[in-house]
């Protein structure tokens, strides 16, 4: 494709996770780019909570995806180093639940020789312990025997983390074995303090905070952007190349665009609580249930200081009776219910939110019987989240293309944001401008594709002071910010 001018423009339309992601590899490798949000700063969106390294939460996703959400993560480990919170995660299955651990056991160990084939091409992929740790099983005597002990100040084996839930859960609510896998969590706050951290260091990466996306047209070569900012301003933009990095409204820029796309939106919510008597380091904890019943799976994910994010998918938690929501052939932007839409607009009223809340504290409690005693912290986690085609059990996703210049970021987990990102570089042919010579260009190498100063250069403590900032600004708690 040829261009207007010798070095092409990226525009980025949304900064979520996908498209602060993007703009971050752009800005990176020497492209000039545009990144255009209509918030009021950077990866604003969904409850992240969890790195998704083997997909070991949806028993219902099929092994391939299991392996690509492994590497994925294992990629956006090496890309954002300081925002893991590095514990391993349980999986237990109730007794009233019609499935088995051990159903699991032979998918864990695909995952888990996929993981070494992955340490074996590259040693720097061991990011998440030891391949031969990947998982591992505990029986009820194992759990029995570890409830007599006293858990240490840091954790060091996964022996250690497992007491608290040794001691704590009823043990007798469960079936055996109980999988302690090495999934981490993930702070999307970390994540956002990255992002801005990252981009504040590179001029050729031009932000647009407050400023909503008005109409986009094709042009002979490359797009016209039209934007209004929260002042009110036009801004009329150029591009050569037009990222569609908008998470759930995906849609809305596919119908300014004129290419029409399948997908399902889904509004979730999470909620945040504090265990005021916990004074121990808990792993994460998913307790398998079915989807969208009163037993729908329970997760409860430790911060520090007692706080704990919850979900619960059941219909009055965290899913919405009425929040999966299609395309049609009108529009390839599926329509959220007035009162859905409302909440990702406005927030929420301070009635439902405690309602839903205690009502998640209830849903844990089942398995914890000390967790009743958990209290209300702060509003929801909520947002939406986009699924390209109509599979809703669909987790791997990161990138499409139509031509030659328009590429629609569809990440459904966050940790696929990095492939999307490498795969828009790798189809469009980017050229490094290097700093000793901008007019100098080569073709991007493999290598060169991992290589980013910048990010990997940033320190934990700054990560997290700007994190605790973000986190505040908001308004949640900055236990979520903190590394736990």
């Amino acid at each position: 494709m040829s261009h207007t001018t010798a070095k092409p423009v990226y525009a980025v339309i949304g900064a979520g996770i996908a498209g602060a992601t993007a703009a971050m590899h752009l800005a990176e490798h020497g492209a000039d780019v545009l990144l255009i949000e209509k918030g009021p700063s950077l990866v604003n969106g969904p409850p992240i909570c969890h790195l998704h390294a083997g997909g070991n939460l949806y028993r219902e996703i099929p092994e391939d995806q299991c392996k690509e959400l492994l590497k994925q993560s294992i990629d956006t480990v090496r890309y954002f180093p300081h925002t893991l919170n590095v514990r391993p995660t349980i999986i237990a299955v109730p007794k009233d639940d019609s499935g088995s651990a051990e159903s699991l056991i032979n998918r864990l160990d695909s995952v888990s020789n996929y993981y070494q084939e992955l340490v074996d091409i590259d040693p720097k992929n061991k990011v998440l312990g030891e391949p031969e740790d990947y998982y591992q099983l505990y029986t009820k005597s194992d759990l029995t025997r570890l409830a007599k002990s006293t858990q240490p100040l840091i954790p060091m084996t996964t022996d250690d983390w497992v007491i608290p839930f040794a001691q704590h859960v009823d043990l007798d609510n469960l079936k055996f074995p109980v999988i302690v896998v090495q999934e981490y969590g993930w702070s999307l706050f970390r994540v956002a303090a990255s992002a801005a951290l990252t981009l504040e260091r590179y001029p050729n990466c031009q932000i647009h905070l407050n400023t909503e996306l008005k109409k986009v047209s094709k042009q002979e070569q490359g797009w016209h952007i039209q934007c209004t900012n929260v002042d009110g301003e036009q801004l009329s933009l150029n591009a050569d190349y037009l990222i569609n990095a908008c998470g759930y409204e995906t849609g809305v820029i596919d119908d300014l665009a004129d290419y029409p796309r399948e997908r399902l939106v889904e509004f979730k919510a999470a909620y945040v609580t504090q265990w005021p008597s916990c004074q121990q380091k808990w792993p994460e904890v998913i307790f398998h249930g079915v989807r969208g019943t009163k037993n729908g799976m329970a997760q409860l994910t430790p911060y520090p200081n007692g706080v704990f994010q919850l979900h619960g998918m059941t219909e009055d938690i965290t899913l919405f009776n009425d929040g999966l929501v299609t395309s049609s052939v009108y529009s390839s932007q599926p329509m959220l219910p007035v009162r859905l839409k409302a909440k990702m607009d406005s927030g929420w009223t301070e009635r439902v939110a405690e309602e839903r809340t205690d009502k998640a504290i209830r849903h844990l409690s089942r398995f914890i019987p000390e967790y009743s005693t958990a209290e209300r912290l702060g509003k929801p986690l909520y947002g939406a989240q986009q699924i390209p085609g109509d599979n809703v059990t669909l987790r791997a996703a990161d990138v499409s293309f139509v031509g030659e210049d328009y590429a629609r970021m569809e990440v459904v987990k966050g940790s696929s944001a990095v492939e999307a990102a490498k795969k828009i570089i790798e189809r469009w042919g980017l050229r490094v401008a290097h700093q000793h010579d901008v007019h100098q260009h080569d073709y991007l190498s493999n290598d060169q594709l991992t290589q980013h100063e910048v990010t990997v250069s940033l320190n934990a403590e700054q990560v997290e002071n700007r994190a605790v900032e973000l986190a505040i600004q908001r308004n949640y708690p900055p236990e979520l910010a903190k590394v736990f």
